[in-house]
């Protein structure tokens, strides 16, 4: 597995970690959690040091399943990088939540459930700028680290301006972003700023939440516990529709789903993607991307394929 910087924290990590959102049992469809451990553990044994979470998945349900794993190894070297912001401890629905008290009770949450003393990257899930600024988050993360509670900071950015306005401020160590072969606007407006700061990037959903494995199509239907249920019969339709113009990218020995991850790893700016995987197999493919292989050619006509959004 190759080993890449990220960014200014210099922490060298696996280039595909793990993606916990799918094991949590909530997002994804329903899960087995003794296979959900085991994904882990193969995970970590095929040099994979980088595992990202989140607070919300399955109400704190991944990082149990997490700690349990790294307790179960005595692992206190993998990375972890989970994220907070989003306040379903109370009755009544989630709710985005930022200060200060709430922050510091949510991290405490998340260190006994992960059975660490620390956290690796800590991360503002999804939240606006504004919302950022109002509630002086910077200024909590900052005391947290003096705390030593946690080493790093970042956003999680689910619209690429809101990433943009969080390297502009300098204070974040890290930047995760959506980018995949159907989805490449940060190549354009994020990832030049990211390295003229050394932001380090985290590739997130690099498959397109499925997709771009192949599997689905304007029937395909989901669980009541996979967020993708909420995909209507045109959003599918169109996406098969673009992932149909892939078939070069399969080859005799490399598949769709590698020659996707390679594609999100071939940019300069992306030093970890982090893949879902529910199960043992899934992480042995995602994995197997690490020795894939895209020629610049085939980067330049997915490239052309974009910009011409997937159009003949």
């Amino acid at each position: 597995m190759r080993l890449k910087r990220l960014g200014k924290t210099n922490l060298l990590v696996s280039e595909i970690g793990f993606g916990a959102w799918a094991i949590s049992g909530r997002g994804y469809g329903p899960t087995d959690d003794k296979e959900s451990m085991s994904a882990l553990h193969r995970a970590l044994e095929l040099g994979v040091n980088f595992i990202d979470t989140a607070d919300i998945y399955g109400d704190g349900h991944s990082e149990e399943l997490i700690g349990r794993v790294l307790k179960e190894r005595n692992d206190k070297e993998t990375f972890i990088a989970t994220k907070f912001g989003w306040d379903f401890y109370r009755d009544g629905g989630i709710r985005s939540n930022l200060k200060w008290n709430y922050i510091s009770f949510a991290l405490e949450k998340s260190l006994k459930r992960l059975k660490r003393g620390w956290i690796d990257i800590y991360q503002i899930h999804n939240s606006k700028p504004d919302d950022i600024e109002r509630d002086n988050v910077y200024e909590t993360l900052d005391e947290l680290k003096r705390q030593g509670k946690i080493r790093f900071y970042g956003l999680s950015a689910y619209f690429i301006e809101d990433g943009i306005s969080a390297i502009k401020t300098g204070k974040p160590d890290t930047v995760q972003v959506i980018y995949n072969i159907l989805e490449e606007e940060a190549e354009e407006k994020l990832f030049p700023l990211a390295i003229k700061n050394d932001i380090g990037i985290i590739a997130r959903e690099p498959l397109a939440g499925g997709l771009l494995t192949g599997k689905y199509n304007e029937n395909s239907k989901f669980p009541k516990t996979d967020h993708r249920r909420g995909w209507d019969k045109k959003f599918l339709e169109e996406g098969a529709g673009k992932v149909s113009k892939l078939e070069f990218l399969k080859k005799e020995r490399q598949s769709l789903i590698q020659s996707a991850l390679k594609f999100s790893l071939s940019h300069k700016a992306v030093s970890v993607v982090i893949p879902g995987a529910k199960t043992v197999k899934q992480v042995e493919e995602n994995i197997s991307a690490s020795k894939a292989e895209l020629s610049p050619h085939e980067l330049e006509r997915i490239r052309d394929l974009y910009n011409s959004n997937f159009l003949p």
